[in-house]
């Protein structure tokens, strides 16, 4: 059984973790506002783009112009799945998610296409390199706010990858934010994309709109669909910020949580043992005073 000495140093260690746990639930709350407000601002961006593209989509299908090299269909052999994951721990069952998520895709769901692997966060990269998957590229040390700038080079290397035939389809695996509680691993083919039906991260197939488009529909492509790519990855890095702080505040919630509780059952255990050395001392003091006056 431990001593006093001993309750009381898991008392202080217990308070100091708590102390450290709601510190950074605190943090936490406030990039996730942040995040939040970041997510809300880009969705109606991406779900405009998709509505142009769906527009696009109406006037070329059947013509020559359909045959942009990021809308090219083939035999799917080999697969590049970008896997967005965070760099740091803490967060709950969020990284857990996505890459139970990812090894189910590239084990059950890819047809038996071989599969590599883009790698957006340190964890991601290192338990994927760990079980010796191929990795294309890895990208680390993200901004805890994305930008679009940052989206170039994971865009540009999925991009070569498709447009090469070195892989004949791409797919993003990422973490969408519902609420503050709930963030869902979410799977969506990004290449070639399927001007028929285009939804992404946060988005929704919308009413097509009369649009007048300059210049030709060759040029607008050419244009568009590399930054409709880049829009598609940008807004999958906001959702999973924003899911990635969320679950981290909860985590660090339920740690705080935790952590009192200990503190509570230590020191009831403490007092309970204080009591008992307390009358163990009454009891010999009594007994030695019985013997001496007897």
């Amino acid at each position: 059984m431990p001593s006093t000495r001993e309750i009381r140093r898991r008392i202080n260690s217990a308070k100091n973790i708590s102390k450290i746990t709601r510190a950074m639930e605190m943090v936490a709350a406030a990039r996730m506002r942040r995040a939040q407000t970041a997510v809300t601002a880009g969705r109606p961006y991406a779900e405009a783009m998709q509505d142009v593209i769906q527009n696009l989509a109406a006037r070329i299908k059947g013509t020559q112009d359909d045959t942009h090299p990021l809308l090219t269909r083939r035999p799917v052999r080999h697969v590049a799945v970008i896997m967005i994951t965070s760099d740091k721990g803490l967060a709950g069952a969020l990284n857990t998610n996505i890459l139970r998520r990812t090894t189910r895709f590239i084990n059950q769901e890819s047809s038996g296409a071989d599969a590599s692997l883009i790698a957006v966060g340190r964890r991601g990269r290192d338990f994927m390199a760990r079980y010796g998957r191929r990795l294309i590229a890895e990208f680390i040390n993200m901004s805890d706010r994305p930008s679009l700038r940052e989206t170039y080079p994971i865009a540009q290397v999925a991009v070569d990858e498709f447009v090469s035939g070195r892989v004949d389809a791409v797919y993003i695996i990422y973490t969408s934010f519902v609420n503050t509680l709930i963030q869902r691993p979410t799977l969506f083919q990004l290449l070639p994309i399927n001007i028929d039906e285009v939804v992404g991260p946060g988005g929704n197939t919308n009413s097509l709109r009369e649009y007048i488009y300059e210049p030709g529909t060759q040029e607008l492509l050419a244009q568009i669909l590399p930054r409709y790519v880049e829009v598609l990855i940008y807004q999958a890095l906001l959702e999973h910020q924003a899911s990635e702080q969320s679950a981290r505040m909860v985590a660090m919630r339920n740690a705080t949580d935790n952590a009192k509780e200990l503190i509570s059952d230590f020191t009831l255990a403490y007092n309970k043992l204080r009591q008992a050395n307390i009358t163990k001392e009454i009891i010999e003091i009594s007994s030695g005073a019985a013997a001496l006056t007897g």
